[in-house]
């Protein structure tokens, strides 16, 4: 999100605390008045991975997660562009040698 310092969306952050470390994909607690209020933002994290419980009273009364097939969808995308993208590469500058792969990761560094 833009702003993480908003009040109830940074991890530090009663309405958001994590409701159980043990889950498969760790999901945000968030009171039922905070969601509505934050409807569109709430939505900004699903989209990203992050996975709520809509709490009323105390109580859990809905799960808000991401589309896994939509997931799919993008990772699958995401794939084929960086495939794409090193097809490019390789028919404008040729394939990449190991010293260049060392000296890109060692750029940059001051021993």
């Amino acid at each position: 999100m833009a702003d993480e310092n908003r009040q109830g969306f940074g991890e530090s952050t009663a309405p958001f605390e994590r409701r159980d470390a043990t889950a498969q994909k760790e999901l945000r607690e968030v009171q039922a008045s905070l969601a509505k209020a934050h409807f569109s933002q709430l939505l900004d994290e699903v989209e990203r991975g992050q996975g709520f419980v809509i709490m009323r009273h105390g109580r859990p009364v809905a799960h808000l997660i991401p589309d896994p097939e939509d997931r799919q969808r993008r990772t699958t995308e995401a794939i084929a562009n960086i495939k794409r993208l090193a097809k490019e590469r390789a028919a404008e500058f040729g394939p990449v040698t190991v010293e260049e792969i060392i000296s890109s990761i060692h750029e940059g560094h001051k021993y």
